[in-house]
């Protein structure tokens, strides 16, 4: 039995990784540490689909090292033991561990003294945290890398390749992909080239050749492979980012129906991702202070609708959006940062006021650090006058309340407040 495309077109060294160049293009880590022969044991997580097993089986065809595939959930310590051997008799074995997150502790002791002498350099793969869902112990002996989800154009890239190559991929038969298809296939698979992959060999073995013996794969054969319509049959593809658009516009100008409208288009699309990740940008951006709650119950709408998934998300998710669009609005909290940025891009940081640095170190005080600092709680009000900003900066105003929400109302007279007692103390 033949094995999947996406098993196929795994790279053979790190110039053949599609993305992750953060990672793997010359000058940055990984590329260093093969470049330097100094490889270390790693943790790789991010979404699925995303290159972390292409990574290792990249890593380990750059390195020449035996290379071993386990899962840390099905695979158990006799397996462990097998790598360990071969580790010891070859010098050095790279073990790609598979969802190191549910690697129990049993493993885990068996793993620790093999990482430490370098017989076994692990490559941990995990979509989860792995600062929350991983053992600090095993933390502690690797270095932890984010794999970010693929670029349209990257994975444009892959299938281009895949297309193309004779060895591994579909080279050896006559294929045309349409542009409206190849578009849909880059985006709807949301950064997985995996999926991307899978779906492009489903259309491929699921078409049959035109009478010039060419398999074409249309927009309609990519939809039905992929089970998501696409927004727009438009060739030029703007129309994909016009509906995301529209749709965050018209939640910022409060018209509820067009909103509605437009978050159909993208549930008719089944473009659950893509819906969720922007209802939390316009929760936090477009809503911010003026509401908070809102944002909150934003947070949980979203996870209600990924357990749910489609067609019961579309509940959530409509409610959410009337929530956002009739809430009142306030963008301070991005004007706001992004204002403090401009500051710190510009070379405009300062030195920290002595009184606030960090003065739990002996020998602190003899460097003039933290002495004069004003604790604000032993003070009327929670508040005493005192410089917190460098000296450079130390007229800076960043926050610019607007009054479209009681909560930022209430903040904005805080801050009169508080401007009011400043005043006072400084005639």
């Amino acid at each position: 039995m033949q094995k999947p495309l996406a098993y196929r077109m795994r790279p053979k060294n790190l110039e053949e990784v599609v993305g992750q160049q953060h990672l793997v293009a010359p000058g940055k880590i990984i590329y260093r540490m093969i470049q330097a022969k100094m490889l270390s044991s790693m943790i790789l997580y991010g979404p699925p689909g995303t290159g972390k097993t292409s990574i290792a089986s990249a890593i380990a065809g750059s390195t020449r090292y035996a290379f071993r595939m386990l899962n840390a959930a099905t695979d158990t310590k006799k397996d462990l033991q097998v790598v360990a051997e071969e580790g010891k008799m070859s010098g050095s074995v790279i073990l790609l561990l598979d969802e190191i997150h549910r690697l129990d502790k049993t493993k885990q002791d068996f793993l620790l003294p093999h990482l430490e002498s370098g017989r076994i350099i692990l490559i941990g793969a995990t979509t989860e945290n792995p600062y929350i869902s991983i053992n600090p112990a095993i933390r502690s002996r690797t270095q932890i890398f984010e794999v970010k989800p693929l670029n349209e154009d990257e994975i444009i890239k892959a299938i281009e390749r895949a297309l193309v190559d004779k060895e591994n991929g579909l080279g050896n038969q006559a294929i045309r992909i349409e542009d409206d298809a190849l578009l849909h296939l880059s985006r709807t698979t949301h950064g997985d080239l995996r999926s991307a992959l899978n779906g492009l060999e489903l259309a491929v073995r699921s078409t049959l050749p035109d009478d010039e013996g060419t398999i074409v794969v249309t927009l309609k054969v990519i939809e039905e492979c992929l089970q998501r319509k696409s927004l727009t049959h438009d060739k030029g593809g703007d129309a994909h980012y016009d509906v995301i658009s529209a749709f965050q516009k018209s939640i910022r100008g409060s018209d509820v129906d067009a909103a509605l409208h437009y978050l159909a288009r993208l549930v008719e699309a089944g473009d659950l991702p893509i819906i969720c990740r922007r209802l939390l940008v316009i929760a936090y951006e477009d809503i911010g202070l003026a509401n908070p709650g809102a944002a909150s119950r934003t947070v949980n709408a979203v996870l209600a609708s990924e357990k749910l998934g489609f067609p019961e998300a579309r509940i959530p998710l409509a409610q959410t959006v009337i929530d956002l669009c009739l809430s009142p609005k306030s963008n301070t909290a991005v004007t706001s940062i992004d204002a403090a940025l401009a500051d710190i891009r510009k070379g405009h940081a300062g030195f920290i006021p002595s009184h606030l640095q960090d003065s739990h170190y002996q020998g602190a005080s003899d460097l003039g650090r933290g002495i004069g600092y004003q604790y604000p709680h032993n003070f009327e009000n929670g508040w005493v006058q005192q410089q917190y900003l460098p000296d450079k900066l130390k007229h800076a105003r960043y926050y610019l309340p607007k009054k479209t929400g009681k909560y930022e109302q209430a903040l904005a007279f805080r801050l009169n407040q508080i401007a009011d007692w400043k005043k006072k103390k400084n005639k």
